[in-house]
């Protein structure tokens, strides 16, 4: 609780003196960036891993921090304005770690960002496409799955959020779209190659391995 006052003065302190043009630091930012994200995931914040008990315990008395600090970490990410260009692709993974922690309010309140991250590189990358973004999300996405992260309701939330969103875009609707449905089934087959790795028959694994390819 302590650490997270000091981490919610340094978002002060960053709004007002390190983001207009003349004075926007960088550096400072993705420190923030990566100090947040740090603890919004640290093990001692996961309340899913505890007993029933302890859980209604440390909510009673705290909350759930990491509800907190990840609508924080949202509403840091758009007062950056025409700054967030500088922080794709490196902060598609820390973002994708926070979508990743198991808390539907969280998750539907950070996924969008990753709308956001599309539509900024479309229209500041001057290729008018968001291919950066898009690799980097694949990429991470392999990793965090591969480590135990994900389920079937994130499938189905961020499918839903991004197709929502692209929809409603007049350049992203095409595009967006087939990248959302293209990143759904992908991590489909992740979730099952999962699943079946550990299964006896060797059919089934080749199966799972081939859909993943």
């Amino acid at each position: 609780r302590v650490f997270l006052r000091a981490v919610n003065q340094f978002t002060s302190v960053l709004n007002r003196f390190f983001l207009d043009q003349a004075n926007f630091e960088l550096q400072l930012w993705n420190n923030y960036f990566h100090l947040a994200v740090a603890f919004l995931t640290h093990e001692s914040l996961q309340l899913e891993t505890f007993s029933q008990a302890k859980r209604s315990k440390i909510i009673k008395k705290y909350g759930d921090m990491r509800k907190e600090i990840g609508f924080k970490i949202r509403d840091m990410w758009y007062n950056l304005g025409p700054h967030k260009i500088k922080f794709i692709p490196a902060m598609v993974g820390p973002i994708l770690e926070v979508t990743l922690v198991p808390e539907p309010e969280l998750r539907k309140a950070t996924i969008p960002i990753f709308f956001d991250m599309m539509q900024c590189e479309f229209n500041f990358s001057g290729n008018r496409n968001f291919h950066m973004f898009e690799n980097e999300l694949i990429t991470k996405l392999d990793q965090e799955v591969e480590g135990g992260r994900g389920d079937e309701q994130y499938k189905i939330l961020l499918e839903k959020l991004l197709l929502e969103h692209c929809r409603k875009h007049k350049y992203l609707s095409a595009s967006g779209e087939v990248f959302a449905l293209l990143v759904s089934s992908l991590l489909e087959n992740l979730l099952d190659y999962r699943t079946i790795m550990h299964d006896e028959s060797k059919e089934n694994r080749m199966s799972c391995t081939v859909n993943v390819l």
